[in-house]
């Protein structure tokens, strides 16, 4: 069976997977002295995230102003920091925002149509630096951001073991527009985005978790003369609960985290059965959707459940939040063998049921919104901030400028991480390689639920939720052009020129993109040369 390189040595406590092989004669030529490893090993994780801070937190308050769904999250989250729930703004609340007058909310409950918990994280940024301060808006998103680089990288070693294929997957994910546009504006899908990736991060370490200590189970029971064709049930595994408690808190952000918890159980049972399989049990089907399958599904989804209500405390341990005290006043309490639920737990049942109507018939007509069979093309990014001015105005010296920020992605990117996924599909069917198989688990999880929702308004920056797969994706199909070690010189050399271009390229786009993903102030006519396609206007 083929299998994809791993392009550098990786100290000895790492346990190799079967893609690709463990120690790179070139690289190790390279750094020539296991000390000069081991910088390397330590000092590419904290290269990609010192890289993703600078771009995320540079000049993070400009513009001092709300920009596109700011005027919800970051007002919400101010109310939601005093109150406990989400309170009302009056009319034409943004201006007065903007200016410093912050605590024109009122006790008045305001509808919602997420959960709290990513407007608690944006809160606590605000409530370090008081809402006047537009850095304070946006800080814990761009913190989210520059963690989440930290992780894919982590990710990218443990699946490909090579510190090489990792740091090129962190530093793509640093340097991406679209990643890093969504951790300089205050919105809640990048924390999406962070809890799903850290449960897939947990879904990884218990894949090998469980399959090693199956195997001891099945070899302890042979030895004791025990028939273990069905194999045990193992119901100790942390970090299947681990990926249960993140997967309720990406859905305390947005309900998309459910998606997550959906997609992960379902590959936990697959990779189950593959592992019964291997362990040479006879009913490693039916032992796995049987036996093994109620055990993940009580291990993940109770927990998650109670995590997401969790995120409610706020709501529900005051009194003002909306339809708190929906049952009471409408006299329409559960009865029967119901009659036993708690009211608030009625009245958040409510909420939930108005929250999913109003989302499920969300038809209003929108200039950005976009199709998300065209996500992975970047047909129409969205376009968040936009000031035009002339010569004179707000510093402009040409004759007309522009300012904006737009959640469009580094095209060599974007585009070759298309590629890649469609590559990816093809190397699953022919080799069936497992990290592949996951990577696009994560994919789909972020991705194809959305594909629902066609009719929908919704909009190309939800993709954030799949980017970092993208990126893994991305960063597999660059271990296959780097090569192993066993390749021949010529063909090594070829793939280290090929990625090194690219590498190159990509960086160079991100300098000149830049302006647009933060709204700096550029002419007119250099803002048009960043819109390649006619639908990126």
């Amino acid at each position: 069976m083929s299998s994809l390189p791993v392009t550098d040595p990786v100290p000895a406590h790492v346990a190799p997977g079967p893609i690709g092989s463990r120690i790179d004669d070139w690289w190790a030529r390279v750094l020539r002295t296991p000390t000069r490893l081991r910088i390397w090993y330590w000092g590419a994780p904290i290269g990609v995230t010192l890289l993703a801070a600078v771009l995320r937190l540079w000049d993070l308050g400009s513009p001092h102003s709300l920009v596109f769904d700011e005027t919800f999250y970051v007002k919400d989250s101010w109310s939601l920091l005093h109150l406990g729930y989400e309170g009302s703004w009056p009319d034409k609340a943004d201006q007065q925002f903007n200016a410093g007058n912050t605590d024109i909310f009122t006790s008045s409950p305001s509808f919602v149509a997420h959960p709290p918990l990513g407007k608690w994280l944006i809160a606590l940024g605000m409530a370090t630096t008081g809402a006047g301060n537009s850095f304070g808006w946006r800080v814990s998103t761009a913190v989210v951001g520059i963690l989440a680089v930290l992780v894919v990288f982590l990710i990218a070693r443990a699946l490909f073991s090579s510190t090489v294929i990792a740091a090129i997957a962190g530093f793509l994910m640093a340097i991406d527009g679209h990643a890093i546009v969504m951790s300089r504006v205050a919105l809640l899908d990048n924390s999406v985005m962070f809890f799903g990736l850290l449960a897939f991060g947990c879904i990884l370490l218990d894949r090998r978790w469980h399959a090693t200590r199956l195997a001891a189970a099945v070899s302890a029971a042979r030895s004791a003369g025990r028939d273990p064709a069905w194999g045990p049930v193992l119901w100790w595994r942390p970090w299947l609960i681990a990926a249960g408690i993140l997967c309720g808190l990406c859905a305390g952000v947005k309900w998309s985290g459910f998606y997550f918890l959906a997609f992960f159980a379902v590959y936990t049972v697959v990779v189950d059965a593959v592992a019964r399989r291997r362990a040479g049990l006879a009913f490693y089907l039916s032992g796995a959707a049987l036996k093994q399958g109620p055990a993940t599904f009580v291990l993940m989804v109770p927990i998650a459940l109670v995590v997401y209500i969790s995120t409610w405390t706020g709501w529900i341990v005051t009194d003002g939040g909306y339809y708190r005290h929906w049952a009471e006043a409408t006299h329409l309490q559960w009865g029967g063998a119901l009659s036993w639920v708690p009211l608030w737990l009625q009245n958040l049942w409510h909420y939930q049921t108005e929250m999913y109507n109003y989302s499920i018939n969300l038809h209003v007509p929108h200039p950005y919104q976009s199709n998300p069979l065209t996500w992975l093309f970047m047909i129409r990014p969205t376009s968040m901030y936009y000031v035009g001015t002339t010569q004179g105005q707000g510093g402009c010296d040409v004759s007309s400028c522009s300012a904006a920020i737009t959640s469009l992605g580094n095209p060599l990117i974007w585009w070759a991480g298309a590629a890649a996924v469609f590559y990816l599909i093809y190397r699953l069917a022919r080799y069936r390689e497992w990290q592949i198989g996951l990577i696009l688990t994560g994919l789909a999880a972020g991705y194809l639920p959305w594909l629902l929702y066609i009719n929908r308004t919704i909009f190309q920056f939800y993709s954030i939720a799949f980017e970092p797969y993208l990126i893994l994706g991305l960063a597999a199909a660059i271990a296959v052009v780097l090569g192993r070690r066993t390749d021949p010189t010529p063909r090594r050399r070829r793939g280290i020129a090929w990625v090194a271009v690219f590498l190159g390229v990509s960086a160079l786009l991100t300098a000149y993109f830049w302006p647009i993903w933060t709204g700096e102030q550029i002419p007119f006519w250099f803002w048009q040369m960043h819109m390649w396609l006619p639908s990126w206007v």
